[in-house]
């Protein structure tokens, strides 16, 4: 097939990244890092094939970031120290061997951790019990239990573990850019969900205040980093705990979310949705990437969510988007770039790689 005039295959630049085509991998947890938190072998085989397959650009899974509340799941890598940041490196040097550029995701779990070797308990915005049960496939089970709210110097100290593992990130193992999981649940997303954030002081309160964390750590990575390498934020509705969530102020609070990281300077800004094409909420036409495309509208768009599907990858161009992220797509075609390039099937996706445990299998290394 001719790929000369296809939107899939124009080159774009995010802050002078060059990438090659509009095809990213989304970040999946894949809890296949060593018990300390380092990156393995594996994971850069697991890495490269997607390199390899004609990405133009990867997305790390989350990345936690401090020693103390961050960490999610057992087996998880993180980024808080030199030994973890030169573990990335070999996964850095595949990526750009074979032409893709690679951005690392930095993430904190909050009160929806449910492995963390550093602490008991968990901490978030308010002393609220998380919706949902543990994911057995990343070791969990049973209901969360209720974190500690944060205090003043725990929410300082989350935003500086955020700040330090983007400077090792980008400065010991050198990551093309950063992207900062506001999304699924995880801590930022807790604190700018009504329900999971019910403080009174300048981190609670209505959408455009409890955007304040989510702006406090961009403010905090970007100032480590500087304007050397783009920085982007990833934002969802639903959660891992909570896959139906809708934001309460609807297209208002997409107009806070989305309009604040236009205004704070983000990069990109990488929706993540269910069926990324469908209706943001109810009574209206637009999907969240177009309100992303709305209120941020000189942003670089990342969309996630069924785009493995061309057809509706096409309507998310359409929409405002810059670049569509493949999870399950890439799972199961790793090569997904160069079979759309060379009009070959597309392989479906298999839930069966994800279980028992979501770790790497050895069946996904084979080719």
């Amino acid at each position: 097939m001719s790929t000369s005039h296809d939107p899939f295959f124009t080159p774009i630049d995010i802050n002078g990244v060059a990438l090659r085509n509009r095809f990213a991998v989304a970040p999946m947890t894949r809890v296949s890092a060593t018990e300390d938190g380092s990156a393995t072998a594996e994971m850069a085989r697991y890495y490269e094939r997607f390199a390899r397959g004609g990405f133009g650009l990867l997305i790390t899974e989350g990345l936690y970031t401090d020693r103390a509340f961050a960490q999610g799941y057992q087996h998880q890598p993180g980024l808080t120290d030199a030994a973890q940041a030169h573990a990335w490196r070999p996964v850095v040097e595949a990526a750009h061997r074979h032409g893709a550029r690679i951005v690392a995701q930095l993430m904190h779990a909050g009160a929806i951790s449910q492995g963390n070797r550093f602490r008991d308990g968990t901490l978030g915005p308010s002393a609220v019990q998380p919706r949902g049960q543990q994911m057995a496939f990343y070791y969990g089970q049973g209901p969360y239990p209720t974190p500690r709210a944060m205090t003043e110097e725990a929410i300082a100290d989350a935003v500086q573990g955020f700040a330090d593992a983007a400077g090792r990130a980008v400065g010991e193992a050198g990551f093309d850019g950063i992207e900062i999981h506001g999304a699924n649940g995880y801590l930022i997303d807790q604190f700018m969900t009504d329900h999971s954030n019910r403080r009174t002081d300048r981190w609670g309160g209505d959408a455009s205040r409890r955007v304040a964390f989510l702006l406090a750590v961009f403010g905090a990575v970007r100032a480590k980093v500087g304007g050397r390498v783009p920085v982007g934020v990833r934002i969802s509705q639903g959660k891992v705990n909570d896959f139906a969530h809708k934001w309460a102020g609807g297209e208002r609070d997409a107009e806070v979310i989305f309009g604040a990281l236009a205004d704070a300077g983000a990069d990109a800004i990488h929706v993540t949705e269910h069926e990324a094409w469908a209706p943001a909420f109810e009574g209206v036409s637009d999907s969240l990437v177009g309100l992303a495309r709305r209120y941020a509208p000189k942003m670089r768009l990342i969309a996630n969510g069924g785009l493995h599907d061309l057809a509706r990858a096409r309507e998310t161009f359409e929409a405002g988007a810059d670049l569509v992220a493949l999870g399950k797509g890439a799972l199961a075609n790793p090569d997904f770039p160069d079979r759309i390039r060379t009009a070959r099937n597309v392989a479906a996706f298999d839930p069966a790689l994800l279980g028992p445990i979501a770790n790497i299998k050895p069946s996904e290394l084979a080719a």
